[in-house]
């Protein structure tokens, strides 16, 4: 598995690069297929921040945990990781992709964040572009807790539909499903 760490604020240590490597490996052992990773060590004020960006199959997981010492923020994030592999297990183990059917693609998806107190014209303060897959519910609730993300785009397995499976105020899930008019 081929595994990138970029440093951020912070001079590159083969330590610190061997101790990133080995919890990305540990992490492998529960993974049939990954793919890629990307590790990224980031000092901020004081604060050690590590990212840990891990491709399994169809799916992406993501740790990140910030301390005072960067190993403890590197050990944090890779324990992240490892409990969601260890509460999806069975899920990722038997996940296999939906049959696409003709015509059917991966659809690209932007989302902006708003800033509703300014002008129109900046109001746009992020902008990301990516892959809407095409998955089922159960699928997109996965890669939510995975990506440990508020909310997860997604295509309907089921209909084709562009959907939304997000994080409520009450702590349970809700959904968006976009219609046509």
């Amino acid at each position: 598995m081929q595994v990138n760490i970029t440093f951020r604020h912070l001079e590159s240590t083969e330590a610190l690069k061997a101790h990133a490597r080995d919890k990305v490996e540990r992490i492998q052992r529960y993974i049939d297929r990954p793919s890629e990773a990307h590790v990224v060590l980031d000092l901020e004020n004081l604060e050690h921040k590590a990212d840990i960006n891990l491709k399994a199959g169809p799916f992406q997981l993501r740790g990140r945990a910030k301390s005072g010492d960067m190993y403890a923020s590197i050990d944090a994030a890779a324990e992240k990781i490892e409990r969601q592999l260890k509460k999806h297990k069975e899920k990722l183990k038997s996940h296999k992709l939906p049959e696409r059917q003709n015509g059917q693609k991966i659809v690209d998806v932007r989302h902006e964040v708003l800033d509703l107190g300014r002008a129109p014209s900046d109001r746009v303060v992020k902008s990301d572009a990516f892959q809407a897959r095409v998955m089922t519910l159960d699928e997109a609730v996965m890669q939510l807790d995975l990506l440990d993300v508020h909310f997860y785009v997604f295509q309907s397995a089921k209909d084709g539909s562009f959907n939304v499976v997000y994080h409520r105020e009450d702590g349970k899930l809700g959904l968006l499903e976009a219609r046509s008019a």
